[in-house]
């Protein structure tokens, strides 16, 4: 690849999450398509590190530094000018606070509405929803230098679990996945369970908030009816296995959740946080309910559920829009042009 543009995609993010899946397959996305000279630079998570050079794609690992490490910081920073990229991608605030301006034009991606103070030094912005490159603009950064770049979904093929799976009785059944965290309202959508007395729940993830969670369940007397399935790698399985998908953020940055279900054909119901309002055409991609109204939230559940051509609707509609908008194939040619479009350094 001798002679192409030379990028450095630079990720201190932790060993899951959704950012860091999505790093994975944009960072995989790009190199098969060529054109590029990647490099990824890292936190040396394992199967991070081997899904990455599998498919071919260079890798250097770092602990990555703090305030206090300054020899990491040192051996993060010679390896960088050692590859002398052209251009720097650096992935929330850790990476984009470890990368210095350079020779290169540095680019700062952020996923949420993360505190400006580690991005102010970048060339350019990337905010993945119009309502994150909004917070960029009004925080200072010029809109010129400011692009909407989404996420897609992983698109790879699944075969629906049985119904029946992680011993779940016959009946309507609904997922939700990510970080067991208050600001994902998992304690939200059990309360919402609670009047939904036929319906089971997939509830997938990890976090701080798992032994609290379990506790409501019980004193909320849906426990039978929750299944705490830990962290998955297979959510898209369990979106192709289930009646209706539910996010019920508090807040939330953009949902890449939401476009699993939609390239899926998973029906979605979502609270209307940041990321998922903006995604979200009510009742034509999906429904939309208060944050914080486990009321609400069970009401359009159930309307949803007792509906098979409506979820059938929907889910159909939403697959369209993603196709059309969030595809891996449009995604990857934005980064492209994106890439394609910016100016030599100093020009």
């Amino acid at each position: 690849m001798s002679g192409a543009p030379r990028l450095a995609q630079v990720l201190a993010g932790a060993p899951r999450g959704g950012a860091e899946n999505f790093f994975t397959r944009l960072v995989t996305g790009l190199h098969e398509e060529g054109g590029l000279d990647q490099r990824a630079f890292i936190r040396p998570h394992p199967d991070r590190v081997a899904r990455l050079r599998r498919a071919g794609v260079p890798v250097s690992g770092f602990r990555f530094p703090g305030p206090l490490r300054p020899l990491a910081r040192y051996r993060y920073r010679r390896a960088l000018a050692g590859f002398r990229p052209d251009r720097v991608l650096t992935w929330m605030n850790r990476a984009s606070a470890a990368t210095p301006p350079g020779p290169y034009t540095l680019i700062s991606r952020l996923g949420h509405y993360y505190d400006l103070k580690y991005y102010r030094h970048a060339d350019y912005w990337i905010g993945i929803t119009r309502g994150i490159c909004d917070h960029l603009v009004r925080g200072g950064m010029p809109a010129a230098r400011v692009a909407h770049l989404p996420n897609f979904a992983d698109e790879t093929p699944v075969t629906p679990l049985p119904r029946d799976s992680f011993d779940t009785p016959a009946g309507p059944l609904l997922l939700a996945a990510g970080r067991l965290h208050h600001n994902k309202g998992f304690d939200v959508l059990l309360r919402a369970l609670a009047r939904l007395p036929d319906a089971t729940l997939w509830l997938a993830g990890t976090g701080p908030e798992r032994s609290a969670l379990h506790a409501l369940a019980t004193g909320l007397g849906v426990a039978g009816r929750v299944r705490f399935l830990g962290w998955r790698d297979d959510v898209t399985t369990l979106m192709a296995s289930v009646d209706v998908f539910v996010c019920p953020s508090r807040h939330e940055g953009l949902g890449s959740i939401v476009l699993e279900a939609w390239a899926h054909g998973c029906p979605i119901v979502a609270t209307a946080s940041q990321g998922p309002a903006e995604l979200i055409r009510a009742d034509q991609t999906g429904l939309l309910t208060p944050v914080d109204r486990p009321e609400a939230l069970a009401g359009a559940l159930r309307e949803l559920l007792a509906d098979d051509v409506r979820r059938r609707r929907l889910a159909d509609a939403a697959r369209r829009h993603y196709q059309a908008r969030y595809s891996r194939r449009v995604v990857l040619n934005g980064y492209r042009n994106f890439f394609a479009g910016l100016p030599a350094k100093g020009a």
